[in-house]
């Protein structure tokens, strides 16, 4: 029972009993039976009223839970005509003025944080309180390609790979991290209080062009330094060994000809040693492209007359395996054939080396297809010399898998294929096979670029 209904109940009983009682005692006097009478049921309105009264602070009471509870903090209470409730009523209002601010502030924050979450170029991975999966912003989900994750810790996509990396990323570090095609990544784990407990989160950072620039610089600096003090070098010494010759013909015989053999030798290797800087100044001495329309189908054609013998003494099969129709495709034809002549000669050398190992025939092919809105060029070859190197760090300087290599030959391919703005990917295909895919933009979007 509601307390309004105990107190109504409390004074019918009472002036109940009174009004019995004075039927009992003064039923002989009418004039004071009335009187009293009259006085109870005043007594019983006035006890009435005073009793509404009391409680209506307990109507307003509930009517800001309910405002509470509908969240509807826009609402105001109206004044009483009581000052004591009034302060109440006045009390409430700024209880609710505050919440609708505070909500209102709130809500333009996670507005403006949902924006900046799907805007950012970094990868953002928030965690539940038991480190499952809740939120994912753009990036993320592009950058993982997670199937369905919410929910789902990161370690439920194995132990390997860019996934089981992230899970494992101490609190509060940045690490440097790499997935299985190369392209590195900065990862720092951090966490924030959510209703008094820690929730964690993820940040992903892609470095590969920023550490490529980087290397890119170092390299440069590095080979101009090299070059400026060998080419120096050589100059003067090839200098001093011809002038040594002129006193070739002052010696006897017999130390003549050793002289003479000495010198030539030494002059062997200097001509050696600046072919051998010659060839690390390629990149930094490549010129911007000269844009043309070509062929990419003819260019390859060449770059397989080129390597046929070659393939033939060798026991490689060379070849096309898919060849699409495609309009010419605007480039500068002598830098991408530099670029197609290096990636044929690794498969040729790769596949050699495979041969050498396993006595197994080898091949290497070519495919063209046609894609829609771009032309894709795949070089396949038998090789399979990846090995446990990531195949983008291939593309770095001094990163070979080549014994003795350097890493000059892919690191001059991609410094063409980047000043072409064209995307490519050196993979390993899962059949023993490597795959170097180069994507180039068709000659209807080429042209419309240009006219922009």
């Amino acid at each position: 029972m509601k307390l309004r209904s105990q107190f109504g109940t409390y004074l019918l009983a009472v002036h109940l009993g009174l009004f019995a009682l004075t039927v009992f005692l003064f039923r002989q006097n009418i004039a004071l039976f009335l009187a009293i009478e009259v006085l109870l049921l005043a007594s019983l309105a006035c006890g009435f009223r005073l009793v509404r009264r009391a409680l209506r602070p307990l109507e307003y009471t509930a009517r800001f839970r309910d405002l509470l509870q509908d969240q509807d903090y826009a609402a105001r209470m109206t004044d009483s005509t009581l000052p004591e409730l009034d302060e109440l009523v006045s009390l409430f209002n700024t209880m609710l003025a505050t919440l609708y601010r505070e909500r209102l502030e709130l809500g333009e924050q996670r507005g403006f944080l949902d924006s900046l979450l799907e805007a950012t170029p970094s990868a953002v991975i928030v965690f539940d309180f038991e480190g499952n999966i809740s939120l994912m912003n753009a990036s993320a989900k592009a950058l993982l390609a997670l199937d369905d994750p919410k929910g789902k810790p990161l370690s439920y996509w194995g132990e390997s790979g860019l996934p089981s990396q992230l899970d494992a990323l101490p609190l509060g570090e940045s690490q440097l991290l790499t997935d299985r095609e190369g392209r590195r990544f900065r990862g720092q784990r951090g966490q924030f209080f959510d209703r008094g407990f820690a929730r964690g989160f993820v940040l992903v950072e892609e470095m590969t062009d920023v550490l490529e620039s980087s290397e890119r610089a170092t390299y440069d600096k590095l080979i101009r330094v090299l070059a400026h003090e060998v080419n120096n070098t050589v100059a003067a010494t090839g200098s001093v060994m011809d002038s040594l010759l002129y006193y070739k013909t002052q010696l006897a015989e017999h130390d003549s000809e050793d002289f003479g053999t000495a010198v030539d030798a030494v002059k062997r290797r200097n001509v050696s040693l600046g072919e051998f800087i010659e060839r690390f100044t390629r990149v930094v001495k490549m010129p911007e492209p000269e844009l043309r329309p070509a062929s990419v189908a003819a260019m390859m054609d060449d770059i397989l007359y080129l390597n046929r013998e070659q393939c033939k003494r060798s026991g490689i099969a060379i070849g096309w395996a898919r060849r699409s129709e495609a309009a010419p495709v605007r480039l500068d034809s002598h830098l991408m054939e530099q670029a197609l002549l290096n990636i044929v000669k690794n498969a040729v050398e790769a596949v050699e080396a495979s041969q050498a190992e396993t006595g197994a025939a080898g091949y290497i092919s070519f495919a063209l297809d046609d894609e829609g809105d771009r032309l894709r060029l795949s070089i396949v070859d038998s090789g399979n010399r990846l090995g446990e190197v990531p195949a983008r760090q291939l593309f770095t300087p001094f990163v070979s898998t080549k014994k003795g290599g350097q890493g000059i030959g892919l690191m001059f391919v991609r410094e063409v294929l980047n000043r072409h703005g064209l995307p490519y990917k050196l993979a390993a295909n899962g059949a023993n096979e490597t795959v170097f895919d180069i994507w180039f933009p068709v000659a209807k979007r080429v042209l419309a670029l240009s006219k922009e």
